[in-house]
């Protein structure tokens, strides 16, 4: 069981084990905020198993320009959906080929579905006459560098919708 850690302005900050949580709010480094499942017996307590909890100090996140540009990290920005077409995407495209010069770029890059991809090939948007349906652009916030958020817990979604999400 997973347990979301959010830092002391409620910014989602990383995703832990139930145990370490528990661990952080036994040191008093940490509050629960939400309980989920079934609670945890031990010889002396019965705690609540935490689903979310809130850390008592704020701690300063290290402050990076840029988000580091992977194939899972394109999909998730585009919501799994491809630029071209609308449909599920399953793959990633350059919007500029590689063989025109094209580079891994957040700019250049889409998510795509397999059948649009094979389509456009090498080609470039206005040989195929194509349009994308967004611009593409670099994701933003601390909500992109905690990889398990691609799959929040329900009980997780009043604490992600606050903003730190978008």
């Amino acid at each position: 069981m997973r347990t979301l850690v959010l830092n002391a302005g409620y910014e989602p900050l990383a995703v832990v084990t139930f145990r370490r949580a528990l661990l952080l709010v036994l040191a008093g480094k940490a509050s629960v905020i939400a309980e989920d499942g079934d609670p945890v017996i031990g010889p002396n307590d019965i705690l609540g198993r935490p689903s979310v909890i809130l850390l008592n100090h704020y701690i300063k996140i290290p402050y990076r320009q840029e988000t580091a540009v992977t194939r899972r990290g394109v999909l998730r920005r585009d919501n799994h959906v491809c630029a071209y077409c609308g449909k599920t995407a399953t793959t990633v495209d350059h919007v500029r080929p590689r063989s025109r010069g094209g580079e891994d770029t957040w700019e250049n890059l889409v998510a795509c579905c397999l059948r649009c991809n094979n389509a456009k090939g090498d080609r470039t948007l206005a040989q195929m006459g194509w349009q994308l349906r967004f611009t593409p652009k670099p994701p933003r916030g601390t909500y992109w560098r905690i990889r398990e958020l691609d799959r929040p817990a329900p009980a997780w979604s009043e604490f992600l919708d606050s903003g730190s999400a978008a």
